[in-house]
């Protein structure tokens, strides 16, 4: 094939309007055309829903008028502890356009997740579930803040006012509040390392800095007939960021599940709603090439386009989508400050098998060391994206800083790089090669965890004096979550114990993040200065893991 990736990235320019924002790109302007299909829905109980883009708007319409008849104004943040469903959708249009915050949250978070961003944020409104619900009840007496809890599908805890209730008492009619790109949109709390969590906070721009990215990772998106699908939850960047509000700026139809994942199910879904595009995660690619090894024998499929990203598909699972299923993985690289940086666009630029691509077209990318120079190539640093490309325009895509956090955001730079924290190795065709994490955080079956928060949970534990956690690699998952324990006098290890600690962080925090593996230490590493070695203990894991596998 023709290799046009250095014509097409030299050609491309920012086009950036002063004033921007997110619902009127994403659904106001499509509204017009009543009959424009936006969301079809569905979930595991056997229900579904399909709605046009002036359905959305209409409520968004409506429940932007009640978010201010409750107060909220301009740059309030209102929690959204929604899964995919169409109260999701609504309530980001509805925050957009009236110019609050949106913070998506998931409903996997326990009460001590869900406080700590709640009471960092000073949350004044939040939506919730029935599976939000309960947990978000559980702490609402600590979030002096939140003057008000909305509940969806019949959720009631934690003193929720019923949604439908305030939307029926309010206008259809709105004016949206007239926003610059650069007025904040979004916060979106990113995994925490040597600190809790800290709130990434977005300008309405940020989604004109995703949209080259989207376009190529889905082999020029859109076109006629494409109709985008994913598991990745809204509440994360990967859901939202990478399917949901870049498939609705360009006026076309998502399909949202509410439910687990299964490989079934998902084939299932991809046939039943000709699903041409998807974002699908290398650990569900994994499972669904194990389940269903011969897919097109037994579904009729129409997919010309799938992204993935979280950690490296490999050649196994790249090669039998080709053969399969008849479409090249396309992988990309990003993170929720900047997102969607690198990937491929196999329609237009040869895709190499492990390779996370090229940078896409705005953003200037280079592998740095610590000083902020270029590594040669071959050799492994830090990926870094610059403020602005190569015609010395600024990058549409960056994040506005860390909220109330100054400092965070003064070191995520070194000088006009902004640091990912995660390595690479560039080739001779400038392609980049994920070399792994440059501090602790780890991925996990494509979640991406932060040791603190975990590490905090167990401390808190009568029978813990100290944890360490870090990633166990895992043929399966990437990493599972290890958590390296020194007890308190007078307890011993026990695997009741073992089972006692797990239980009490899948109760406060989300179940991804529970240790599946627990070792009991007399101590763990420590620098000179107090500090915990993880990657001492990262470095036994895989030592370990290859000792039982070689």
């Amino acid at each position: 094939m023709q290799d046009r990736y250095e014509e097409i990235y030299r050609a491309f320019r920012w086009n950036v309007p002063a004033r921007f924002n997110i619902a009127a790109a994403c659904c106001g302007r499509h509204a017009v055309d009543r009959h424009r299909f936006c969301l079809y829905w569905e979930d595991e109980d056997g229900a579904t829903r399909a709605l046009t883009y002036w359905d959305i708007q209409q409520d968004a319409n409506r429940l932007s008028n009640a978010l201010a008849g409750l107060g909220v104004r301009r740059g309030d943040r209102v929690g959204i502890i929604l899964p995919q469903r169409p109260e999701t959708v609504v309530a980001h249009m509805a925050c957009y356009q009236l110019g609050a915050v949106a913070m998506p949250l998931s409903i996997l978070f326990g009460p001590d997740a869900l406080e700590y961003r709640l009471q960092n944020s000073q949350t004044s409104v939040a939506f919730v579930d029935p599976a939000s619900a309960p947990n978000l009840a559980a702490v609402r007496a600590s979030l002096p803040d939140l003057r008000h809890v909305i509940g969806v599908a019949g959720a009631r805890e934690a003193g929720a006012e019923p949604w439908e209730r305030l939307l029926d008492k309010a206008s259809r009619r709105f004016t949206p509040v007239d926003t610059g790109a650069e007025d904040p949109a979004l916060l979106v709390y990113t995994s925490g390392t040597t600190g809790p969590p800290k709130g990434a906070l977005k300008p309405h721009r940020v989604l004109i800095g995703n949209l080259p990215g989207f376009a190529y990772s889905h082999d020029e998106f859109p076109r006629p007939g494409d109709m985008f699908w994913s598991p990745a939850d809204w509440a994360w960047t990967g859901g939202l960021m990478d399917a949901l509000l870049p498939t609705m700026y360009h006026g076309f139809p998502i399909l949202g599940y509410r439910g687990r994942f299964d490989p079934e199910k998902a084939f299932h879904l991809i046939e039943k709603y000709g699903v041409r595009n998807s974002f699908l995660f290398p650990t569900a690619l994994k499972m669904m090439m194990k389940a269903v090894p011969e897919p097109r024998a037994r579904y009729d499929l129409r997919l010309r386009s799938i992204m993935s990203a979280g950690e490296s598909v490999g050649e196994a699972v790249f090669e039998w989508s080709r053969a399969a299923l008849g479409v090249t993985i396309n992988e990309m690289f990003g993170q929720t400050e900047v997102n969607y940086i690198v990937g491929n666009s196999h329609a237009l630029w040869p895709a190499k098998p492990g390779s996370i691509g090229r940078p896409y077209p705005g953003h200037r990318v280079a592998v740095i060391d610590d000083d902020g120079n270029a590594v040669p190539e071959g050799e492994a640093g830090e990926v870094a994206v610059n403020r602005t490309d190569v015609h010395g325009d600024r990058d549409a895509v960056f994040f506005l800083g860390y909220w109330q956090n100054d400092e965070a955001t003064r070191k995520k730079y070194t000088g006009d790089w902004c640091r990912t924290g995660d390595l690479a190795k560039r080739d001779a065709d400038g392609y980049l090669w994920y070399q792994g994490r440059a501090d602790d955080v780890f991925k996990s079956a494509g979640y991406r965890i932060g040791p603190s928060e975990i590490e905090n949970c167990l401390v808190k534990h009568p029978a813990v004096a100290n944890a360490a956690v870090v990633g166990s690699p895992d043929p399966e998952r990437t990493n599972v979550v290890k958590a390296f324990i020194v007890l308190q006098p007078g307890h011993a290890p026990s695997p009741e114990l073992e089972q006692a600690l797990q239980q009490h962080v899948r109760g406060k925090l989300a179940p991804y993040e529970y240790p599946k593996e627990i070792e009991f230490v007399d101590q763990l590493p420590m620098t000179t200065t107090g500090k915990v070695q993880r990657r001492v203990l990262r470095l036994r894991e895989e030592e370990r893991k290859r000792g039982h596998t070689g």
